[in-house]
């Protein structure tokens, strides 16, 4: 049984003990004795990152068994034979399991103590609560540079699948120990990690800071001096508080700050250090121009952004749903090409997304529905699976015109603005059903969506004038020319070169009035510059639509096609606004 199966086969394990870590500490905050420390959204957020983390290392993880298998057959000190007979025997399986421990223990270390291992590892940290969908929480990114510190163990023999068994062994172990429910268990808690060693780890208090990193055994951080008991009370999360639901931007805030850093940094020494130095260490001429604030425990507060509660019963769902997609997809991943997989890895990834921007505020449930709707059909397309696409390429579209209209009628009135909206809206829906028709229905096809970009064109004047900088007309319609003439060389029909013709100046000229429109009201709509971005995603759609088409076919067509065209769509009705 291959590893992605056996996490699914223990999901239902891990949500029956957080469902019984739930009832013990609800109990316990009623009578007084202990407190509830589970938040729906906090712990949809850690669940959430445990499934991007597994779904990634459907493609990361074999970058980090894949170098393993490699020094294990190159530089193996022992002969293969003679290292495989000792290493499965019970005593070998053992000392395996310690060995990878150890190894595990200098991982964690650095993941502390070095910045860009931190940036890896600080998924794991940012939840404000400390419980056992915790333990769920992990990293997208810890693949890229973790596997260096399992090398001793290939170098020393041990075979790819007595590595893979116990360090599936050592991560399962980990799971029971992230709970505020257990307290000290005496003997215990001086050789072995558990809750009371563990919830030292996990906190921002200044005596307990960067402290037992063991995996299993805690008695090597009293070897190597980083063995600290717990004797007071724990403040939970990270130093540099996230205060997102956003799983993409929980796996990037680091590295992303990191290389703030980096770039501002005068000395080119400097810009390497901010990444190699502990977290936290910034170069001098970099504090000075940017500061940060000086953490301070007593100023923490939890991130709970107040949503209604049938946006969390509507998340919750959706969650449950999301759950069962991935689980299913963990289990035949590995019979997936990584092209397929890959597919599948941005569509979940996308409704993960999409279900946290809900439980932050920052999308309503129809905005959730269109992100999931898009999704969908992109990957049924990008997949081959045509009975999906038929359903989801028209109902994301069909969400679009629903949110519009919503969104007009809470202001109480339907505008002319609206309305060209709208308008762009149809007129695209009814251009993604013709397309997926037979390829006679290409030319009713475009012609919608012409209407749509002149819909857009006009919807984007209101406010701005017609083409207010000539400059933005003059590069689209140059892209668009060169476009044409690569698609003439390329064998575009004689029977579209007018109609082809034709809508590449419409696009090009929508594109260039979004753009304009950006210019003129930069300080007084931000959002309009999200709106040219989604009318030159627009314009890279339908090239790459065509160069498909009429020059050669891309690889996963589909998935690029479809991806930027709905980025493009929700781009424009999620940021445009009319202003006076």
């Amino acid at each position: 049984m291959r590893p992605g199966q056996i996490i699914v086969l223990a999901t239902p394990v891990f949500l029956l003990l957080i469902a019984i870590e739930f009832a013990v500490g609800r109990v316990r905050a009623r009578r007084g004795t202990g407190q509830d420390t589970y938040r729906l959204a906090d712990a949809v957020n850690s669940i959430g990152l445990g499934m991007l983390s597994q779904i990634s290392a459907v493609l990361t993880g074999l970058l980090r068994i894949g170098i393993y298998t490699a020094v294990y057959s190159a530089v193996a000190l022992f002969p293969q034979k003679a290292a495989r007979e000792f290493w499965t025997a019970w005593y070998g399986w053992l000392l395996a399991l310690v060995f990878y421990d150890f190894c595990y223990y200098w991982l964690h270390r650095m993941g502390h103590e070095s910045a860009v291992l931190w940036a890896a590892h600080v998924v794991h940290h940012q939840s404000q609560h400390y419980n056992l969908s915790t333990a769920l929480r992990q990293t997208s990114s810890g693949a890229l540079l973790g596997w260096i510190f399992y090398l001793p163990m290939a170098v020393a023999g041990v075979p790819p699948l007595v590595f893979g068994a116990v360090a599936l062994v050592d991560l399962l172990y980990q799971f029971w120990v992230h709970t505020e429910q257990v307290g000290k268990l005496g003997w215990f808690d001086r050789w072995f990690c558990s809750p009371s060693n563990h919830r030292v780890h996990h906190a921002v208090n200044d005596h307990y800071l960067d402290r037992n990193y063991g995996g299993i055994l805690i008695v090597w951080d009293r070897m190597f001096g980083t063995f600290r008991e717990e004797d007071e009370r724990c403040v939970y999360g990270t130093r540099g508080e996230l205060r997102s639901w956003d799983p993409l931007w929980a796996n990037a805030e680091v590295y992303w700050g990191l290389a703030r850093d980096s770039w501002h940094a005068r000395n080119w020494a400097d810009k390497l250090r901010v990444w190699l130095k502990p977290p936290g260490w910034r170069p001098a001429d970099v504090a000075e121009r940017f500061p940060k604030a000086a953490f301070d425990i007593a100023k923490v507060t939890r991130y709970e952004p107040e949503v209604s509660r049938s946006v969390q019963w509507f998340a919750g769902l959706q969650f449950v749903l999301l759950l069962a997609g991935v689980a299913t997809f963990l289990w035949v991943s590995d019979d997936m090409p990584l092209s397929r997989a890959a597919v599948w890895l941005a569509a979940l990834t996308a409704a993960l997304w999409a279900i946290g921007g809900a439980l932050q505020g920052r999308l309503s449930v129809t905005e959730v529905l269109l992100v999931e709707a898009a999704a969908l059909a992109t990957a049924s397309a990008a997949l081959g699976i045509g009975w999906l696409h038929l359903v989801f390429k028209p109902l994301a579209l069909a969400i679009a015109v629903v949110f519009a209209a919503r969104r007009a009628m809470a202001r109480g009135e339907v505008t002319a603005f609206d309305g060209l909206l709208l308008a762009g809206l149809v007129a695209s829906l009814a251009g993604d059903v013709l397309l997926m028709g037979p390829p006679g229905l290409f030319v009713p096809g475009l012609v919608c969506f012409l209407l749509a970009h002149l819909a857009y064109i006009g919807l984007f004047c209101i406010g701005a004038g017609l083409f207010p900088r000539r400059g933005a007309l003059a590069a689209t319609l140059l892209v668009g020319a060169g476009m044409y003439a690569f698609l003439w060389q390329g064998g575009l029909p004689v029977a579209l070169r007018v109609p082809v013709g034709f809508y590449v100046v419409v696009i090009a000229c929508m594109a260039a009035q979004a753009i304009g429109r950006a210019a003129v009201l930069r300080h007084r709509d931000p959002g309009a510059i999200w709106v040219a971005a989604g009318a030159c995603f627009f314009m890279l759609s339908d090239s790459l639509l065509a160069t498909n088409r009429f020059m050669l076919p891309l690889p996963l067509a589909s998935l690029w096609v479809l991806g930027t065209y709905y980025a493009a769509q929700m781009l424009i009705v999620r940021h445009v606004r009319q202003v006076d």
